[in-house]
């Protein structure tokens, strides 16, 4: 029996290593090489003699080797010989869970879904499939007990969950005797919640460890490829924001999803970061409630508030993510600095991205800020990187600064140039739809993009700028 051996990887970014090093080559992060065992691997020896063998320049000994490494049964093909289909995706009774991954589960993936704790990720996990009536769904649950998840099950549904359509759940965190269960049930999805607390026999570590998270999500890949059932991971983050566990985690899984929001707001958001099968900018918003997670359908009036009239620092946005635009208040607040280094602090937006618009509107506009302290929030908790945010960023900053109240029925959307230009943002129709649709009246965009009306009417005035001094002049007067 081969002997194992140690290594050290980088819990950052995966870099192995077969010594501890300070700061990682890869990433260049400072102590993150973990010492892991390795099990010996015949077809990765194989490979690597192989590969000896050829570097050497030793070719006869090169085919066993490598008839050694071929009796998996793999076989290379053409591209025009491999059979292309359409698989029917698995509808998730969720309009948006299915708009995040892409229209549905695909049959055969296995997903990731991350968050911070007490976010929400096992209450829209445990609700999914309950919708599910139609599907024969395997929870495995390595952190609560079977009578937890019965009263999160009832709190969810109103009363009691039915008897025949109701999933099987599993309390185990062993994976052999998660296998026996699967080979037992035969289920058709699979549900892990969390990968941070399965562990296999094979490695001696820890559940958690870099080692026993990165055979176990393996050997779960390996099932749903060869399966075709899918499998859905519940993650840990760390406190830095990213997911617990070796970087590999995320490239062995085809889909990652993260569940993002603040503790103290009822509005969650589920964002694409990687997805195989679909695009990773969608995202869908929920809002958490006593019944669990409410999907919201159309954001802009729930993140918009009606009252702040007369109220100085706030200015309406119009931006996209994914494919849904929506509404958004942008509030600011400028102050004279109270002590020697003024502050800048954003929430919800780019801190780079609002020192840069700062300096635009020092530079170009004169307004001078240097000594003042500036605040910007996104209302309602959420996390914005459209750039058609820059224009209402300045305007809520400037309406702050004088103490001036943007008219109502006023809304704006364009990017912002170094030298003060209004450039032009994507899919502007939609924007616009979107204020008309609300019932704005006025709305401020670039001066490139009316090339995309033409002649057609619109519900609202629009106002097309060219520099960002035309856009306070038509706000401020």
């Amino acid at each position: 029996m081969a002997k194992d051996k140690t290594a050290y990887v980088c819990s950052n970014c995966g870099q192995e290593s077969s010594k501890w090093i300070g700061k990682c080559p890869a990433c260049g992060q400072w102590n993150t090489f973990k010492e892991i065992r390795i099990a010996a691997d015949s077809g990765q020896q194989a490979a690597r003699s192989a590969a000896g063998a050829v570097r050497a320049g030793r070719w006869g000994s090169v085919g066993p080797v490598i008839g050694a490494a071929m009796q998996s049964g793999s076989k290379a093909l053409p591209l025009t010989a491999i059979s292309s289909h359409e698989e029917p995706r698995i509808d998730m009774h969720d309009q948006e869970l299915n708009r995040v991954l892409g229209g549905g589960l695909v049959p055969g993936s296995i997903v990731l879904l991350g968050g911070e704790p007490g976010i929400g990720k096992s209450t829209l996990t445990l609700q999914t499939i309950l919708q599910l009536t139609d599907k024969r769904v395997l929870y495995v649950s390595g952190e609560e007990s079977a009578h937890q998840i019965k009263m999160r099950a009832e709190r969810l549904l109103g009363g009691g969950a039915g008897q025949e359509d109701s999933p099987l759940i599993l309390c185990e965190t062993s994976l052999e005797h998660i296998f026996a269960h699967i080979k037992e049930t035969q289920p058709e999805l699979v549900v892990i919640d969390s990968i941070q607390t399965i562990a296999t026999e094979e490695q001696d570590s820890s559940a958690g460890s870099l080692t026993q998270v990165r055979e176990c999500a393996s050997a779960l890949l390996r099932f749903a490829k060869q399966s075709g059932v899918p499998v859905i991971l519940i993650g840990h983050i760390t406190k830095e924001g990213s997911l617990a566990g070796p970087k590999i985690l995320e490239h062995i899984v085809d889909t990652v999803i993260q569940f993002e929001g603040d503790q103290h707001y009822q509005y969650r958001i589920l964002r694409s970061i990687k997805n195989r099968f679909g695009s990773t900018s969608e995202l869908g918003i929920y809002e958490m409630g006593q019944q669990g997670l409410r999907q919201v359908s159309n954001p802009s009036e729930l993140l918009l508030t009606h009252d702040h009239e007369g109220l100085s620092g706030i200015a309406i946005s119009s931006a996209i993510e994914g494919v849904r635009p929506f509404l958004m208040e942008t509030q600011a607040l400028v102050s004279t600095a109270a002590y020697g280094t003024p502050q800048r602090q954003a929430t919800g937006f780019d801190q780079r991205r609002l020192n840069m618009l700062l300096a635009v509107l020092e530079k170009r506009v004169g307004f001078k800020l240097i000594q003042k302290d500036v605040f910007i929030n996104i209302a309602g908790g959420l996390r914005v990187t459209d750039l058609a945010m820059d224009l209402s960023v300045i305007a809520a900053v400037l309406s702050s600064n004088v103490d001036t109240p943007i008219e109502a029925g006023w809304c704006l959307c364009g990017e912002v140039g170094l030298s003060g230009e209004v450039r032009p943002v994507s899919r502007i129709e939609q924007r616009v739809a979107e204020a008309a649709k609300l019932g704005f009246s006025h709305i401020i965009l670039p001066k490139y993009n009316m090339q995309a009306f033409g002649q057609r009417h619109h519900k609202i005035e629009l106002h097309p700028v060219r520099k960002v001094e035309e856009a306070l002049r038509l706000l401020f007067g």
